[in-house]
């Protein structure tokens, strides 16, 4: 019975080593090509869009992620500041911009969020009413952009038949081991993952980094009041998008947002709340994203082969790969930063670890309080109530 043990995980771990391998030399082949697609001149394609940054609170960096948006070069654009909240500390930043960029179209609203389960699309949907332009870019108040943005997103509705398009963003850590491993997961995990699975299938959901949506689209599939009870708020837009027969574009341009996780908990809590999401929206999707690790299963499978020739160099293969995909991905999406493949194994570790905590619970922690995430992806419950 031992030995027939050992065989199934010998087995299941060579499966799972070959389809990592090939997972990761596709990643590193995506993330290249995406790369230099990011670095070709976009179409001039300029309508008047409007800008929702949804606030709350004094977040690091929040002046200067706010002020990328004031500095872009576009012919006609509005930017919407609110909060849910009249005396949030992110407006004291919005007002210093509005009074700094007197050309910029600047309104700031606040008290005005509506009754939601998800504050922030409750905040949005307070703020949706003092749009002007037929469409609409949400972005969240963490992210920054270069002065190209606006434009790289625009040319995106050129074609008719796109309803929503959407940016990958890059993160940048603050120095700190944590902050570092969460970046990785940013750069060198979840964006490649969305280049493979674009090869497979087309995009049918957004990221919060971006969600550029037309106003018509966004009233035919019922508003952000369709929106209000999901966490996956980006996913569900994209996903009633192509339901509605628009389809999702993923813009060739990349946005950053700085990664501050404060130590281990704050990382393992903010990534099993990803994972939770996820795995309510796209279950099948996300079981077989097990493939990305491809270290951990090559290790397996070394162990169960007892480091004979063939899983050692399995082991020797998928390390290879994972440093080539961990430059790959530094050079795609957070240049600016340092070489660290010294914590690929801890950061791969730490992957597998909340991939298969995301399985033993529906719980996730935002903003301080405590949700539920149905199967379906919808918020159930209260804060009080969990």
């Amino acid at each position: 019975m031992a030995l027939d043990l050992r065989t199934v995980v010998a087995n299941a771990a060579l499966l799972g080593t070959a389809a990592g391998v090939a997972y990761t030399a596709l990643a590193i082949v995506r993330t290249r090509a995406f790369r230099r697609s990011a670095a070709d001149p976009h179409a001039r394609f300029t309508p008047p869009l409007t800008v929702l940054k949804p606030l709350h609170g004094a977040e690091p960096n929040l002046y200067t992620n706010l002020r990328s948006l004031c500095e872009q070069v576009y012919p006609e654009y509005q930017i919407l500041f609110g909060a849910a909240a009249k005396d949030d500390p992110a407006l004291d930043v919005a007002r210093r911009l509005q009074r700094e960029f007197p050309q910029c179209d600047i309104a700031i609203v606040s008290g005005g969020a509506h009754a939601a389960r998800n504050p922030k699309v409750g905040n949005l949907m307070g703020m949706m009413g003092h749009a002007k332009h037929g469409i609409v870019l949400i972005a969240d108040s963490d992210i920054r952009a270069g002065r190209n943005y606006l434009q790289a997103v625009a040319s995106c509705f050129g074609d008719t038949n796109v309803g929503v398009a959407t940016c990958l963003y890059g993160g940048t850590p603050n120095g700190s081991v944590p902050s570092q491993l969460g970046a990785m997961f940013v750069n060198e995990q979840f964006a490649p993952s969305v280049l493979v699975a674009q090869t497979i299938e087309p995009l049918t959901y957004s990221f919060g980094a971006t969600m550029a949506v037309r106003t018509r689209v966004l009233e035919r599939i019922g508003g952000l009041e369709a929106l209000a009870d999901h966490l996956g708020d980006d996913y569900l837009l994209g996903k009633l998008a192509v339901q509605a027969g628009y389809h999702v574009k993923l813009c060739p341009y990349v946005v950053h947002t700085d990664v501050h996780e404060k130590d281990l908990r704050t990382l393992w809590m903010h990534e099993l709340r990803w994972a939770r999401t996820i795995l309510a929206n796209r279950p099948a999707g996300y079981a077989g994203s097990i493939v990305t690790n491809v270290l951990p299963l090559a290790l397996l499978y070394a162990l169960s082969a007892r480091f004979a020739i063939q899983g050692t160099l399995a082991l020797a293969t998928a390390a290879t790969l994972r440093i080539l995909l961990h430059e790959e991905a530094r050079k795609t999406f957070a240049p600016h930063t340092r070489r660290s493949p010294w914590l690929i194994p801890v950061r791969d570790a730490l992957t597998l670890g909340v991939w298969c905590a995301s399985f033993l619970g529906r719980n996730v922690a935002w903003r301080g309080d405590r949700y539920r995430i149905n199967s379906d992806g919808r918020m159930v419950g209260s804060p009080a109530e969990l």
